[in-house]
């Protein structure tokens, strides 16, 4: 059998039992997230055939004004996704580091992986650059947002410490210089597990898809390592960009822990 199997509107309707077996799951152990799992299949059904629906129109006109369109949407919602994700409430310092981060790490990843793995022409062929920078753009911002958040407890919970280094001579930078560690780490693991599970315990879903659309599975894993590569180096850029041009703006010109900078979950500042 060559070629996808396609799934029509009645096979789809059959997938939602799942969700149903699902629900009934949660309500016999009166779990209460019941309501949480159907505005999410809902949200879920809504936003995925809208996009289809687009992204078929944007592929047969294959306009690169529409296709940076999209690009710019997806930014801009992987962006504010960070800062919702965030238990902090953070000024616009934090915010710019943040947009910073996000808009320079992915973009730039994925452009050289479009240029020079794939050489793809012309640049913007949106079946390409659209689903590449989804995924790029995706796991990029789950690492961001897991950097933020370890970067801001990080300063929370060792301020004492941070403080008492400023007081012996050291530098900010270098009196942040575990909690910057720490929270790149953070940032990169989740795909570091990934690689080491992948192909053993699970295939990917960029891998799978290209099989079942009829893709030699050879193929379809020499894309798979090299998404996985630039997915790597997109996330520990952007981890490291942000480590890297956030941290001023916690310290005054005095080489002080500025504290008005970042607020707990209460809307409180941190003391």
């Amino acid at each position: 059998m060559s070629g996808i199997v396609e799934i029509d509107n009645l096979h789809l309707m059959l997938a939602y039992f799942f969700v149903v077996i699902l629900i009934v799951l949660v309500q016999v152990k009166k779990i209460p997230v019941c309501k949480d799992i159907i505005v999410g299949v809902i949200r879920m059904t809504i936003q995925l055939l809208i996009v289809g629906y687009i992204l078929e129109y944007i592929f047969k006109i294959r306009n690169p004004f529409l296709v940076i369109l999209v690009l710019a949407v997806m930014m801009f919602f992987a962006v504010t996704n960070i800062i919702k994700r965030i238990k902090f409430k953070v000024n616009r310092k934090v915010c710019r580091s943040i947009i910073l981060s996000m808009c320079t790490a992915p973009v730039v990843c994925l452009i050289l992986f479009l240029m020079i793995v794939v050489d793809v022409r012309p640049l913007y062929e949106p079946s390409y650059i659209i689903p590449l920078a989804g995924m790029i753009f995706g796991n990029s911002m789950t690492a961001l947002s897991l950097c933020v958040r370890r970067f801001l407890e990080g300063i929370q919970e060792e301020k004492h410490y941070i403080e008492n280094a400023l007081s012996l001579g050291a530098s900010p930078k270098k009196a942040i210089r575990n909690i910057n560690h720490k929270a790149i780490t953070s940032a990169i693991m989740p795909t570091i597990n990934n690689m080491v599970t992948m192909g053993v315990v699970s295939l990917p879903g960029m891998m799978t898809g290209q099989v079942l659309s009829g893709t030699s599975p050879l193929i379809a894993t020499r894309y798979q390592i090299a998404i996985m590569l630039v997915i790597s180096c997109s996330a520990a850029l952007s981890a490291v960009i942000f480590t890297l041009f956030s941290y001023r703006t916690f310290f005054n010109k005095e080489c002080q822990l500025d504290f008005d900078v970042i607020e707990g979950e209460n809307g409180r500042k941190i003391k």
